[in-house]
């Protein structure tokens, strides 16, 4: 006999690892070279939710807390911390990378300046 697997047979896991693969990445294209101000942060916060909550079918309209749909989900907020490393590190390669990159970046001319 065939069993045909439906949305409510696949475990969260499996949800998280799909948001993960596929969904994240093209979300944070180009995340290197953003700007986050509190605003585009709690904007950023505000689609981790909403995916977690998608992804549990937790309809909009109850009322539950985001803490409890993160323990629900048994996860933690890492988007921006995600995206923040990704900047840590892109920041590294400019710097090592000596060019006008760094130039711009160090503020570090050197010879020296007309009249």
């Amino acid at each position: 006999m065939k069993t045909i697997l439906t949305n409510k047979h696949i475990s969260i896991e499996t949800r998280k690892r799909a948001l993960q693969c596929y969904i994240e990445p093209v979300l944070m294209y180009g995340c290197e070279a953003w700007t986050i101000s509190k605003q585009i942060q709690n904007k950023l916060e505000a689609t981790e939710m909403w995916f977690l909550r998608r992804m549990l079918r937790i309809p909009w309209t109850t009322k539950k807390t985001n803490k409890r749909v993160l323990n629900e989900a048994n996860k933690r907020r890492s988007l921006v911390r995600t995206i923040r490393k990704r900047q840590a590190t892109f920041l590294g390669h400019v710097i090592r990378r000596g060019k006008l990159e760094h130039l711009v970046t160090t503020g570090k001319f050197e010879g020296k300046r007309s009249r």
